[in-house]
């Protein structure tokens, strides 16, 4: 009997060995297709002075994402990424624009999951006092540019533990304190005097009289006080829109190029995109005509470009088309695939 135990037993774990393995069934994995937007809150600052393209940037999810009914990511899910672009506010436009770049995203559990291509474009507009860009609590919408596949069991497990933020767990980063108000001072009036009238002598027989001048008045003098200041409070948190920005640059062709169909003369054009991209429809125009309308890719180039720059590329029937174009004091270019 003792053998026979043996023998089934081996017998046993021989047909598992043999048995092929299966792969998870799809159940396991829930997929948020691309093109996907989740909602954020961010959680840490991006301030005025001392932010720079390539710093972290930390946000937490405000609205949860459903797939077929079954949560995926839930709010309060912390997302890691990092600025890809940065246009500062100017002397012209008080507005600054972002385009940020999502590497992680980290469930309450610990969950955590890379993320492939994913990003945010947004506007603010800022005020001359503002020392942060984008405070704490500023609402961003990540895009999914590819699928993400979550493991299943690790989200539901995430689910139990999450905590949804509320809008006062956002509070304002901003350092900035009001500057009081100064009451200032009344005008120091010093009297003037009245003056004195002649003094007369009267003279004698055939002696004509004597006069002495008096002294004229002298008018009082006013020393002005100061008029005072109001006080400058500290301005509201930057307003923040999802709505793409309107971006124009000028470019220069050193000689001919083909594009959507049309030979473009060497010389200087515009060029003209809505947004940070990273896809575009450029249009080429000469004299506020459009000549030729484009699909580009806006590439983050990490140091702002020292001067404009139009690269080329050769066509097999040797005529030449634009590969890139970058722009004086911008850390991104416009990039065309053949």
């Amino acid at each position: 009997m003792r053998s026979l135990a043996i023998i089934l037993g081996f017998a046993f774990f021989h047909s598992l060995a043999q048995e092929p393995s299966q792969p998870a069934p799809a159940a396991q994995f829930l997929t948020v297709p691309a093109g996907t937007k989740v909602v954020l809150g961010l959680t840490s600052p991006v301030w005025a002075k001392s932010t720079k393209p390539g710093d972290s940037i930390y946000a937490e999810t405000t609205f949860p994402v459903a797939i077929n009914d079954a949560m995926a990511i839930p709010a309060g899910t912390n997302v890691k990424g990092a600025i890809d672009i940065l246009l500062r506010p100017g002397v012209l436009s008080r507005n600054a624009e972002f385009r940020i770049r999502f590497s992680e995203i980290v469930f309450a559990n610990g969950y955590t999951v890379p993320l492939p291509e994913a990003f945010a474009t947004l506007s603010a507009q800022v005020a001359m006092r503002n020392d942060v860009l984008l405070d704490d609590g500023s609402p961003l919408e990540m895009v999914l540019e590819q699928p993400l596949s979550l493991a299943a069991s690790s989200v539901a497990a995430a689910v139990r533990v999450s905590k949804a933020p509320k809008p006062r767990d956002f509070r304002s980063a901003s350092l900035c304190t009001p500057v009081p108000a100064t009451a200032g001072t009344s005008d120091t009036v010093i009297p003037g005097t009245p003056g004195t009238p002649p003094t007369v002598i009267p003279g004698g027989p055939g002696i004509p009289p004597t006069v002495i001048p008096g002294t004229p008045p002298t008018p009082d003098t006013v020393i002005p006080g100061t008029p005072g200041s109001p006080e400058v409070p500290c301005p509201g948190p930057p307003q923040v829109t999802s709505t793409p920005a309107m971006h124009s640059e000028s470019f220069r062709l050193s000689q001919p190029v083909v594009e959507a169909g049309r030979t473009l003369a060497a010389g200087s054009y515009e060029i003209a995109w809505e947004g940070l991209g990273p896809a575009a429809q450029a249009r080429i125009l000469k004299n506020g005509n459009v000549l030729a309308t484009l699909p580009a890719t806006v590439a983050a180039i990490g140091a702002d470009a020292p001067a404009n720059d139009t690269a080329l590329r050769g066509n097999p029937d040797g005529s030449s088309s634009i590969q890139s174009i970058r722009f004086k004091s911008r850390n991104f270019a416009l990039q065309f695939n053949p």
